[in-house]
């Protein structure tokens, strides 16, 4: 192959990070470059990808590789972001389960960096959040919107990014803050269901790798609007077109409309 721009992988051992690594391998235009991993992980001290070399320092990986795939925990991705915007580098996120402030650190440490940084990679998911914003612009208020997420037993936030990403598109669509719409939990005599409220429910079992329905409840009739994930390569294989589009590009914060075209 051609010279390829090499990649840092954050996470390189996770899930996400071994979808990631499969792809590189045949990548036209970019390679596997080096393996970013948290301090006293095993492969540290060898059993990593041959070749490659593994770091838990965000700054010695980004010396190896000018780009870096990025889907670990929220803490994790500021101090990569601070890297990152140390050397002028491309930030590729796909962590979710920020909240305000670490999000505002995340922004802050990332100024002088290409950040892509999106709830979901994968093409359908964002069709998802623009057909989403439309309809709830188009439905009256007697519509009631509620968002519906599933994944596997092992994921750590709830609403996924994905939902929250659905749920500021409808937010949007109606003209309402997300803050004060949302409702994400219902347990015991919670009463009638607010007004204009927008309904978050999450599942959490076996292996399943991402479900979202977006329902619109009206009198008499439902719309629902779904995407079902299979294979987590569709994050993947986004995150590294993200990547390639991010590469030459002026410093600053992007998403994955950006890099669609969307």
């Amino acid at each position: 192959m051609p010279d390829r721009t090499p990649v840092t992988v954050a996470g390189a051992s996770g899930r996400m990070g071994a979808a990631l690594r499969t792809l590189l391998h045949d990548h036209p235009t970019l390679r596997l470059g080096a393996c970013l991993e948290r301090s006293g992980h095993p492969w540290l001290s060898g059993g990593g990808p041959q070749g490659v070399p593994v770091t838990d320092d965000p700054a010695a990986a980004l010396a190896v590789a000018p780009v870096v795939v990025d889907f670990t925990a929220p803490e994790a991705s500021v101090a990569i972001a601070r890297a990152a915007a140390a050397r002028g580098a491309v930030h590729v996120i796909g962590t979710t389960g920020f909240d305000a402030d670490t999000l505002a650190a995340l922004v802050a440490a990332g100024q002088g960096a290409v950040s892509v940084r999106a709830g979901n990679m994968s093409l359908g998911v964002n069709l998802l959040v623009q057909l989403t914003r439309r309809v709830a612009a188009a439905l009256g208020p007697e519509f009631d919107i509620e968002i519906i997420e599933a994944h596997h037993r092992a994921k750590r936030d709830a609403p996924s990014g994905t939902a929250l990403m659905l749920g500021e598109a409808a937010a949007e669509g109606r003209g309402v803050a997300l803050d004060t719409a949302a409702e994400r939990a219902r347990d015991g005599l919670c009463g009638p269901r607010a007004d204009g409220a927008i309904g978050f429910a999450v599942v959490r079992g076996g292996d399943i790798v991402g479900e979202h329905d977006v329902v619109f409840a009206g009198p008499g009739e439902r719309i629902v609007l779904r995407h079902m994930a299979t294979d987590r390569t569709i994050f993947a294989r986004g995150a590294l077109k993200a990547a390639d589009w991010a590469l030459g590009r002026p410093a600053g914060d992007y998403d994955m409309l950006d890099v669609l075209g969307i």
